[in-house]
């Protein structure tokens, strides 16, 4: 069954993990019988590891977690880090500076795999889903007042902005020399999410980087995502899909399964096996 499939990877938020809900029995039928037909089931999530942790059990039957959106590997069957990135201290420097002079909130996360951990500078300006992170996090934030304590190395700034588009395309121009992910806020569903990476990252790099790691071709590979941190991995991966809660642009460019609350992913899956069975 499933043919040239060897390897599944899927976003977890919003695709497997429904909002205020839990993955549900068919999807974790599904990844049980990806793994009776030897096909690797990875999570890859924009999430730290800590979060990722508070969320899965550590039986969840999944192979790998690729998390902070391709900046770290999980061996999830071993409990072992198998790939770590981040920014030097001169860059996180230059980008702070930046951010301080254009008046903007941001946060700066530690090296993988206390990510979790992180300092922040905050304008003043209302910012609800900036001071609803910092809440969450409080026992991790450390704030900052100065450009001048920013120059550490880091797994990844973080700037929250209200759901403007244009005001994030505008911020991003301002880099050119990093890896600017958008994300839509996994807290409020509607602020963007700014993450800024070393150039190469991606959960498209980590995506690849596993395959090399394991010896799978990327097209023997199924992707299934459902937001915009997620078309790096789309446009990597041979059979993608996106769930129905998607944004509009995501579904008018890719292959639509079902909702996230109505099992999408496993939909995606029967999709593609089904029809390697029938070929």
């Amino acid at each position: 069954m499933g043919n040239d499939i060897k390897i599944v990877i899927s976003d977890l938020d919003g695709t497997l993990l429904p909002p205020q809900g839990e993955v549900s029995h068919r999807d974790l039928n599904t990844l049980l019988r990806l793994k009776e037909e030897k096909i690797v089931r990875v999570i890859a999530t924009g999430r730290n590891l800590y979060s990722a942790l508070s969320v899965l059990e550590d039986d969840f039957p999944i192979d790998y977690l690729i998390f902070a959106s391709g900046a770290g590997i999980f061996d999830w069957n071993k409990r072992k880090l198998i790939l770590s990135q981040h920014l030097d201290a001169d860059s996180v420097f230059e980008l702070s500076s930046e951010l301080i002079r254009l008046k903007r909130d941001f946060m700066i996360l530690d090296t993988i795999p206390n990510n979790h951990q992180f300092a922040y500078y905050r304008t003043g300006n209302p910012n609800p889903d900036f001071d609803r992170r910092l809440s969450l996090y409080k026992p991790f934030a450390n704030p900052i007042g100065n450009a001048e304590e920013t120059k550490r190395e880091a797994c990844q700034l973080i700037v929250i902005l209200s759901s403007c588009v244009d005001g994030f395309n505008e911020l991003k121009a301002q880099f050119d020399h990093v890896k600017v992910i958008r994300a839509t806020s996994p807290l409020d569903h509607e602020s963007i999410w700014m993450e800024i990476f070393p150039l190469h990252i991606s959960k498209a790099y980590g995506a690849e980087w596993l395959c090399n790691y394991l010896k799978i071709e990327s097209n023997c590979s199924i992707v299934i995502g459902n937001d915009y941190n997620d078309l790096d991995l789309l446009e990597w991966g041979k059979h993608p899909y996106v769930v129905a809660n998607a944004p509009k642009e995501l579904k008018d460019t890719y292959q639509v399964s079902k909702s996230v609350d109505d099992s999408g992913f496993s939909h995606a899956i029967d999709q593609i096996l089904n029809s390697k069975i029938k070929a």
